[in-house]
């Protein structure tokens, strides 16, 4: 191995522990976000209020635009990942009010 593939290879494991890092922050922080969500549902249940509230949602869905943005984030992909987290929330919305 040369010492300039070997720098590579240092490198790729370095961009890859920190890419498990943030792998790990990313299940942690949705799982309490899912938790968050939870408790909102349960309430939302416990009041008779509908599970979904599509004005939330689309100024939630615009401000994640604007984070991502700024993150230098496709905005469409942060638009579709949220769409996909705020369908499975009010799928469990839904199941608790059953």
């Amino acid at each position: 191995m040369t010492d300039d593939t070997a720098r590579a290879a240092a490198l790729l494991a370095e961009h890859r522990a920190a890419i498990d890092r943030l792998d790990a922050i990313l299940v942690y922080t949705l799982a309490e976000r899912f938790k968050r969500t939870q408790a909102v549902g349960r309430l939302k249940a416990e009041h008779a209020l509908p599970p979904s509230d599509p004005a939330r949602e689309a100024t939630q869905i615009a401000r994640l635009e604007r984070l991502a943005a700024e993150a230098d984030l496709d905005p469409g992909f942060a638009r579709e990942f949220l769409g996909f987290i705020i369908r499975e929330v009010i799928r469990h919305h839904e199941k608790m009010q059953n």
